[in-house]
């Protein structure tokens, strides 16, 4: 696992056709799979009708393919509203619409629907816009369970709108757009991949164990409107995970704190940081507030909010950690000189920095380490590497099939994750842990093949064609690509088959709900198999 939105906040990160009973409706000339159009001519084109409304809140209607034949409008403006139908789902939880020729992205809004939109920015040859107005509405829309979660509102969640199993197909239909444009599969191709994306237990509320919160010039912690710096207080974010809920962050004052982070691990323990002019320090919320001394000033939280013991720990450089208080449910960890907290995953316990990447679902490590041995069907004695290998995960799950013997390779490149590695591994060591960027490690030969198998995670960029050129050159058996993108791995799919490997097998997974992020693990297999 490699470093992606680390404790999260549910901001930036961290993203459908009614034909189908999994999907949204889709007004695209495709039945199953929207394409943008912004880059594709078959997308649906409604063209601008200009209306008789005047005055400032005049709204102009945008009309179907064919409209009325009324004269063209110019271009949009910010601040305009529209009347347009929505088309087909784009990436980024937006649709796609047009209006006078130009393409809008609508958020907020369901394929199919008839909506008033507000342009919210203008780019050169395209728009963005909020639907602030249903019109017609699509049988899969809901009210959202979030009163933040709402035009010039909180932008984390983009599909609180979107009935939850619509938002399977919704994400499932964004998968397959991004293979045909970007990966260069075929609609048979698809078709014989069977793609699906399966929800994770728990429910669309209450799974985000990471959290990170904003806060304002007023000292008030929330959460970022979309695509913006500005903060939005709030008093409840619904996708928290209920320790997280319950903690008094939101009711405090925060003067000196540029943001605030919360973690409740699967091994119970639940710490609050603060960050001020990148220091981080562990706050208590159990009593007065406190006030930690770090270059600028002290961080302090300011109200008398009765709640659980949580930690107090000044991670200052140079410093030791000054222990104050136990974290909810457990003792408090050390390491390295920070906290730590306990997670638990793969059959095993693991100990890291609360601030380390981990993911954010309490049932995605261990979804996603039994899809990949799955897929990747490890034998005793095979070798294996673990790219881009984060604090181990997938590193200790391949040592447990391939059995004592057997070498495992695993490649990081954050200092923090290494150590994290090095220190959860101690007990297998057939598992070499090497501190490099995969693509050093891989030129410069610091790993070698052969090797049977493969486990990629690389960011959201993905793996580029130099790192996939390299390890096919290592002559794998198999190759298990977990991606947290769809537009780049569609990239890295069109370079795979260049050399001549197939997507053989891909499954899609619900690890964000209410977002409009999938989580993608796909088999490749060279030519011979």
């Amino acid at each position: 696992m490699t470093a992606r939105p680390g404790p999260a906040r549910p901001v930036t990160t961290d993203r459908p056709a009614p034909a189908r009973s999994d999907a949204p409706r889709s007004a695209s000339t495709r039945s199953d799979a929207p394409r943008s159009a912004s880059t594709r001519s078959d997308a649906a084109r409604p063209d601008a009708v200009r209306s008789d409304a005047v005055g400032s809140d005049a709204v102009r209607s945008a009309g179907p393919s064919g409209g009325s034949g009324q004269e063209r409008g110019p271009g949009l403006e910010e601040a305009e509203r529209v009347e347009l139908t929505v088309d087909a789902v784009a990436p980024g939880g937006h649709c796609v619409a047009r209006v006078d020729g130009q393409v809008v992205f609508v958020r907020h809004a369901l394929p199919g629907e008839r909506v008033v939109a507000e342009v919210t920015e203008l780019h050169r040859g395209f728009a963005r816009a909020d639907a602030v107005e249903i019109v017609e509405a699509a049988p899969e829309r809901v009210t959202p369970p979030c009163p933040y979660a709402r035009p010039g509102g909180c932008g984390g969640c983009d599909l609180q709108h979107v009935a939850p199993a619509a938002q399977l197909g919704w994400k499932r239909a964004v998968v397959r757009e991004q293979l045909t444009r970007l990966g260069g599969l075929t609609d048979a191709e698809i078709d014989a991949l069977r793609v699906t994306v399966e929800p994770l237990p728990g429910g669309p509320l209450g799974w985000r164990s990471r959290v990170r919160y904003a806060v304002d010039a007023a000292g008030r912690a929330g959460l970022l409107k979309h695509r913006s710096h500005e903060v939005v207080p709030i008093d409840r974010c619904l996708i928290a995970h209920p320790a997280i809920q319950q903690l008094p962050v939101l009711g405090r004052h925060w003067p000196t704190a540029d943001a605030v982070e919360a973690v409740a691990s699967t091994g119970g323990d639940v710490v609050v940081t603060a960050l001020a002019d990148g220091v981080r320090t562990r706050v208590d919320l159990s009593g007065p507030p406190p006030a930690v001394d770090v270059p600028g000033g002290p961080v302090v939280a300011e109200a008398d909010i009765a709640g659980g013991p949580v930690v107090v720990e000044a991670d200052l450089p140079g410093r030791p950690t000054a222990q104050v208080d136990g974290p909810v449910g457990s003792a408090a960890v050390e390491v390295d000189g920070s906290v730590a907290v306990r997670e638990v995953a793969a059959g095993r316990d693991w100990t890291l920095p609360a601030g380390g990447f981990w993911q954010v679902h309490p049932a995605a490590a261990d979804t996603l380490v039994d899809a990949v041995l799955d897929l990747l069907a490890p034998q005793p004695g095979e070798s294996a590497w673990d790219l881009y290998g984060g604090a181990g995960l997938f590193a200790a799950a391949l040592a447990g099939r391939v059995g004592p013997d057997a070498r495992v390779t695993m490649v990081e490149s954050a200092a923090e994750a290494v150590a994290a590695a090095r220190r959860n591994l101690a007990d297998l060591p057939r598992v070499e842990v090497v501190a490099a960027r995969v693509e050093t490690a891989l030129a410069r030969r610091r790993v070698t093949g052969p090797v049977d198998l493969v486990v990629l995670d690389p960011p959201r960029t993905g793996a580029g064609a130099a790192v996939v050129r390299d390890m096919i050159a290592a002559s794998p058996r198999a190759i298990a690509y977990v991606a947290c993108d769809p537009a780049a791995f569609a990239r890295d799919v069109r370079t795979f088959a260049r050399a001549g490997w197939r997507l053989a097998a891909l499954r899609g997974f619900d690890l964000f709900p209410m977002t409009q992020h999938v989580e993608l693990i796909g088999l490749f297999l060279p030519p011979s198999r």
